[in-house]
């Protein structure tokens, strides 16, 4: 009874092992045929066995899922990052404003006999002012950077425990385009996938 078992055991696996074979050939054929429309440097880095090797890390679907929770975490901070800026901006014309308004009626109050060293003083402050909101422009701006940095090595970091081909961190700026290159290959892939998902379903 036991081998018979076996045999039935032996024969599933045998027909789950083909049918990963075909979906890793179907992957690699999808994968070659969108490598095509990419820049002509990019497709000569991209290699027959690199290409194999990614489609074999996206046979389960894991890494569709793990590259949507990447962007959404990046759309996100992108979009907090930006609200944070128009924050700042918003706050640096409030303060000029309220700085003009100051300004206007210490002079409209000013005796005409102190009015050259009061506009003195009002550029001083004004040029000061200026300089302040730049300076905190300037910081805002590498904040940004600095996060945004800072999720490219996160992306890198969990692609590359996830075990997809051609993701290690890096800030070589041709790696870097290589990784943005298969990371728009893995959505457009999942794009397909789910098309046609939903076509059979």
């Amino acid at each position: 009874m036991e081998r018979f078992g076996g045999v039935g055991g032996y024969e599933a696996a045998a027909e789950q092992l083909s049918r990963q074979q075909e979906r890793h050939y179907r992957l690699l054929s999808e994968l070659q045929a969108l490598v095509k429309a990419l820049p002509s440097p990019c497709q000569q880095r991209l290699s027959y066995t690199t290409l194999s090797d990614l489609a074999l890390a996206l046979l389960d679907g894991t890494v569709f899922e793990i590259v949507q929770g990447l962007l959404e975490i990046q759309h996100l901070t992108e979009k907090n990052l930006y609200s944070q800026r128009l924050q700042l901006h918003s706050e640096h014309r409030g303060l000029k404003q309220e700085l003009f308004h100051r300004h206007k009626e210490a002079q409209q109050c000013c005796r005409p006999h102190n009015l050259p060293l009061l506009r003195a003083a009002q550029q001083r402050e004004m040029e000061a002012v200026e300089q302040r909101i730049r300076e905190e422009q300037r910081m805002m701006d590498e904040k940004i950077v600095l996060e945004l940095d800072q999720k490219v090595i996160d992306q890198q970091s969990t692609l590359e425990k996830a075990g997809v081909s051609g993701f290690y961190i890096t800030t070589n700026p041709q790696e870097l385009t290589l990784q943005m290159n298969l990371l728009e290959l893995i959505r457009k892939l999942q794009q397909k996938e789910s098309e046609s998902e939903r076509a059979f379903s």
